[in-house]
């Protein structure tokens, strides 16, 4: 219930953007990410969609995995949550209150 909400929202946002949407679940599926916006020139955006108001270590593992792999490609790392504040954790993931995206 949550997540269908906000991937619909960023993929407005990143429509107008001119970025694609798509998500990532490596062939093992031990990997996976909600959601990879790409921009035309080729960086990347990984977020990953919580239905909480705090966020571990766990819920970030992939994303942090992800960066080891695209380097500077990867330009963000973010978690959007139910929770009041953002902030950006110490390894660099923003962690971002659904209620404070907009275009």
């Amino acid at each position: 219930m949550f997540e269908s909400p906000v991937a619909q929202s960023l993929r407005v946002y990143a429509s107008s953007a001119r970025a694609r949407v798509g998500h990532l679940r490596t062939k093992e599926t031990d990997r996976e990410i909600d959601l990879i916006v790409e921009g035309e020139d080729r960086q990347v955006v990984a977020i990953e969609i919580k239905l909480s108001q705090t966020v571990g270590d766990l819920d970030v593992r992939h994303l942090n995995w992800l960066h080891d792999q695209l380097g500077d490609r990867l330009v963000d790392r973010v978690v959007i949550t139910t929770g009041e504040h953002a902030f950006r954790r110490p390894d660099g993931v923003a962690v971002v209150p659904l209620a404070l995206l907009g275009p």
